[in-house]
């Protein structure tokens, strides 16, 4: 299942001051705060918060609706992207979510 780019956040992995973002894995990691186990016992992104390429740079997307489903996450996740000066993306043209981002 794939997400809309119109109902989704994507979080870049670039600084507002333009540096990468280390650990080069933060994306996964990030992403894995909503993985499941397959019947295979391999672990599956959920389709509200994964792990994607953006003009070259890892980025996460994240879907509006997490906002309604697990407002606290989607806080959590905002609250991480701003206090480490990421670039966020916002959809246009799109009423966005209330979080509680400082």
């Amino acid at each position: 299942m794939s997400i809309s780019e119109d109902t989704i956040v994507i979080i870049q992995g670039l600084t507002t001051q333009g540096r990468k973002f280390r650990p080069s894995d933060w994306a996964d990691r990030l992403c894995g705060l909503l993985t499941t186990l397959d019947r295979r016992q391999r672990l599956v992104y959920s389709p509200l918060l994964q792990p994607v390429i953006h003009d070259g740079i890892r980025s996460v997307a994240v879907a509006l609706t997490l906002a309604d489903q697990q407002p606290a996450l989607f806080d959590q996740i905002m609250q991480f992207a701003t206090s480490n000066q990421l670039t966020v993306h916002y959809p246009v043209n799109t009423r966005l979510p209330q979080a509680n981002v400082a």
